[in-house]
């Protein structure tokens, strides 16, 4: 078990689409510092103001800006962009630390999106039953 586990927070933070996990990031590597500062300049570009489901949030709290990062997370995986879904899976981690899914439904050419903060991602294992010996 992990340090970050030990103390109730999520060590992985685990991208599901349809119920497949697509990517997991491990909070529990190091961040460089080039990176810490990029996430400053992000989050400081965010306070500016963000478009979240269509309507302007002008002065966005926490759980609007994850929710923000999330949407662009899934945005990049779409688009095969690996240095956007990084730094906003990075985001993510930093900013909620006990934050441990983020579910996306794909529906109508779009997505759904949700943050899970109780409950680790496990892998459903399908059971099939065969028919009852008579």
């Amino acid at each position: 078990m992990s340090t970050l586990e030990n103390t109730g927070r999520a060590a992985v933070l685990t991208v599901v689409v349809d119920g497949e996990a697509q990517l997991e990031y491990d909070r529990g590597k190091p961040l460089p510092d080039e990176q810490h500062g990029y996430l400053q300049r992000m989050d400081a570009r965010m306070d500016e103001g963000i478009n979240l489901g269509g309507a302007a949030v002008p002065r966005p709290d926490t759980l609007q800006k994850a929710q923000f990062v999330a949407i662009q997370v899934l945005e990049g995986l779409r688009a095969d962009n690996d240095a956007l879904v990084a730094a906003g899976c990075a985001d993510l981690a930093t900013r909620l630390p006990d934050l441990t899914q983020v579910k996306a439904r794909l529906v109508n050419g779009g997505f759904s999106a949700e943050l899970v903060f109780d409950e680790p991602f496990v892998k459903e294992t399908p059971v099939s039953f065969g028919p009852r010996p008579s």
